[in-house]
């Protein structure tokens, strides 16, 4: 903490201890400087970045398809993946397919929708309700955050 001095001193005692005067906020009046090694403060900068950048956490979407008839063994199969999914921090894109005169029957898709939805309460919350895109009911389950 050398204080308030011109910048032409500032430079010279930098350039006697064989360092950098590196201007660490421009935004303050007056600027704050410091003399360092600036390879160093760079190489520092870099490292702090890529600790960051290990340290979080990619959400991936994945998608589970499901049919309207669907067996009650596939289905606790396919559920069972699910949770899986859920439980490692993936938010979930369930969907129900349908086929040709299965599109009359959306009622099954719904009541196959809310059971998963029901199944998977304790681990996710709802983020986009049941809703119909073309011949597919589309449903968005997002993992609940970790309680305190």
């Amino acid at each position: 903490m050398i204080g308030v001095i011109p910048t032409s001193q500032a430079l010279q005692e930098a350039e006697d201890s064989g360092l950098d005067l590196v201007e660490v906020s421009p935004q303050a009046n007056p600027p704050v400087c410091r003399i360092m090694n600036y390879g160093k403060f760079i190489f520092q900068q870099r490292k702090k970045q890529q600790d960051a950048k290990k340290k979080q956490k990619i959400i991936q979407v994945k998608e589970m398809k499901f049919r309207p008839r669907i067996d009650e063994h596939d289905f606790n199969f396919k559920l069972k993946n699910l949770r899986k999914f859920l439980e490692k921090g993936d938010k979930v894109r369930a969907f129900v397919h349908f086929r040709g005169r299965e599109m009359a029957h959306k009622e099954l898709g719904m009541k196959l929708m809310q059971r998963v939805k029901e199944e998977c309460e304790d681990l996710a919350n709802v983020e986009k309700h049941p809703a119909m895109e073309g011949n597919r009911m589309f449903m968005t389950l997002a993992p609940k955050p970790p309680e305190k």
